[in-house]
């Protein structure tokens, strides 16, 4: 089963569905009409591919394991309880299987040679074209799980403190409190290259 490649969906038969929200699409499909499940996936695949991406900081499994969350969601779509948004059940298993995936690289890694990652960020000189992009994205790869899905979810993706609170199972303080330490720890880790942040 793939879900997240580029497959156009006739819409023909389902009449304008792109445009319907979530709960419609959802009960449609757990009354049988799967085939409007590509729909859902269309609607989200990009938003799930990015909160892989900027959580794990590597690109090579991205669609491995964005293929994983949709293949789960469509096993347990019938559990769905309509009782939260759906992007913030989708979000829950996202982050769950992002964290399976750090999990058994913690788990390899223990068999890998030990490799100095840190070169990149020395005090050595820089060059002149730096990735900014890729620079700010590797900082963020540093950052500890708890802090980097929230200040993603909240910079990046633009959720609400409400609604990450709602997706990764905290109250909205803790959220608040860890997107703070998350931004005062990437202004540490960046501090080194405030000159070329600010060109």
């Amino acid at each position: 089963m793939d879900f997240t490649n580029n497959k156009t969906v006739n819409t023909r038969s389902t009449s304008n569905i792109y445009e319907q929200d979530d709960f419609e699409i959802i009960r449609r499909f757990n009354n049988g009409e799967e085939s409007v499940f590509r729909v859902l996936v269309g609607k989200h695949k990009d938003k799930v591919r990015n909160l892989v991406y900027l959580t794990l900081g590597d690109a090579e499994f991205v669609d491995d394991i964005s293929q994983d969350v949709f293949i789960s969601v469509y096993h347990k779509l019938k559990d769905f309880r309509f009782e939260s948004k759906f992007t913030t059940w989708l979000y829950r298993i996202t982050v769950n299987k992002c964290r399976d995936y750090l999990r058994k690289k913690q788990v390899r890694s223990i068999f890998l040679p030990i490799e100095d990652t840190d070169t990149r960020y020395s005090s050595g000189s820089f060059s002149e074209d730096i990735d900014i992009p890729t620079l700010v994205r590797k900082a963020i790869e540093k950052l500890p799980e708890k802090l980097k899905v929230p200040l993603v979810l909240r910079d990046i993706e633009g959720y609400s403190y409400k609604e990450i609170a709602d997706q990764l199972g905290c109250e909205v303080g803790t959220i608040k409190s860890r997107i703070f330490r998350a931004r005062e720890s990437l202004k540490f880790i960046l501090e080194p290259y405030q000159k070329e942040l600010k060109s």
